[in-house]
């Protein structure tokens, strides 16, 4: 007897082989997008993005903290993303599963290689400097988290204020300042199925998928790649998706702007 996922992927095959999708959008279309920020009123910064019906929230925290040995001259910043149980009844409670910590780690590379956030500019002294904490929880599991989680984490970083800091002591109800952020990356994330490549996989996509491929560019440059499950991609493909991307990126920094 065969099983709901090998149903679910035979009828998503059938429908490529059509050159259908089960929603009715073109190959490279995006699912209906929705930014909402300053969703969580104690976080110095926040999003909500509902991509399908994929939803992700996005937290923004600062911390004094020293420096790095090796930018004593600059402040910090770490991405962790959590997969809760109420999103998907195969995601658990406990550590951080292998999931997470890929879906944490392609999101703060597109940040970190987009020189997204000026870390310069939260230098407090030589012993102090403002580390940012941004965490993404996925509240909706509905495919396609890669985006999803790049679009909130953007949009809640470009939403942030930096906390006072007056003798020593941080000052959070001081929200005058914003966090200086000095470029906009985002991603597009493609699956392989049977030979045919499209944009913003659902998860009974995903399911089906034997290659995926995420894209981080700001618009100018390619800034970060991450190729996952066992399937192939060939050079010629990689080439056209990573142009896809380029293009794309305007439609997904029109989102982030107007939620700014």
């Amino acid at each position: 007897m065969e099983s709901i996922e090998m149903i679910k992927t035979n009828y998503v095959k059938e429908m490529l082989a059509k050159g259908m999708r089960d929603d009715g959008r073109g190959m490279l279309d995006f699912r209906k997008i929705s930014i909402t920020t300053g969703t969580m009123g104690n976080a110095e910064g926040s999003a909500q993005v509902e991509l399908g019906n994929t939803k992700v929230l996005a937290g923004v925290k600062l911390a004094v903290e020293k420096p790095m040995e090796d930018t004593p001259d600059q402040g910090n910043m770490t991405v962790a993303a959590e997969l809760l149980p109420l999103a998907y009844s195969k995601y658990e409670t406990g550590p951080p599963t292998p999931e997470a910590v890929e879906l944490s780690r392609v999101v703060d590379r597109g940040i970190r290689a987009g020189n997204c956030i000026d870390l310069k500019s939260l230098f407090i002294d030589a012993e102090h400097v403002w580390s940012v904490y941004v965490d993404v929880y996925v509240i909706n599991y509905g495919g396609n988290l890669f985006d999803a989680c790049e679009l909130a984490a953007m949009s809640a970083l470009r939403s942030c204020t930096v906390p006072g800091y007056v003798d020593g002591k941080v000052v959070r109800e001081d929200r005058s300042n914003k966090l200086k952020i000095d470029n906009i990356v985002t991603s597009t994330t493609f699956a392989k199925i049977d030979g045919k490549l499209i944009l913003d996989p659902s998860r009974d996509e995903e399911i089906a998928a034997e290659a995926r491929l995420t894209v981080a560019t700001d618009g100018t440059s390619l800034r970060a790649m991450q190729k996952g499950l066992n399937g192939s991609l060939t050079v010629k493909e990689i080439e056209e998706l990573v142009g896809i991307s380029f293009n794309k990126h305007a439609e997904l920094k029109s989102y982030i702007e107007k939620r700014a």
